[in-house]
């Protein structure tokens, strides 16, 4: 079992998240331990069989984990039952999240939602971690003197 730190695991996530899943990825070397991350147009500096080999798996992207538009929805379904049907609304068009995150606003849950969002993160984040056999290595917070 490999071993991957925490922080630079959830760094390579957000990255390959942060298009539509074909512009950004990143990659865990199954040996090492290594992350790389690629985007389009710019020069991989990883491996060259970083893209074909068994020996890296893609790190997910989020909606991989379902922590897009279905996470968004149980967030409201359980926090904003009343807003349900407007939410499904949103998300039936582009720019669904601008406007979701405008509802959270409006009704005061944007704080809840960070929270519900950050735990069911970790938690996806995890079980893929163990799926994969990815041991992850937590950073120890300073001791105080």
């Amino acid at each position: 079992m490999v071993s991957v730190k925490w922080s630079e695991f959830v760094d390579a996530f957000e990255f390959a998240s942060c298009g539509d899943g074909s512009e950004t990825s990143a990659f865990v070397d199954l040996q090492t331990g290594t992350i790389y991350c690629s985007a389009d147009g710019l020069d991989d500096e990883g491996p060259e069989d970083l893209h074909t080999s068994d020996r890296y798996v893609s790190v997910p992207h989020k909606n991989d984990l379902d922590l897009g538009r279905s996470l968004a929805l149980a967030f409201v379904e359980q926090h904003l039952p009343e807003d349900l049907r407007q939410a499904v609304d949103f998300f039936a068009k582009r720019g669904a999240y601008s406007r979701f995150k405008q509802l959270l606003a409006s009704r005061d849950a944007l704080t809840a939602w960070h929270a519900f969002e950050a735990e069911a993160t970790e938690q996806a984040l995890k079980a893929w971690c163990e799926e994969h056999e990815i041991q992850l290595v937590f950073d120890q917070p300073p001791a105080t003197p």
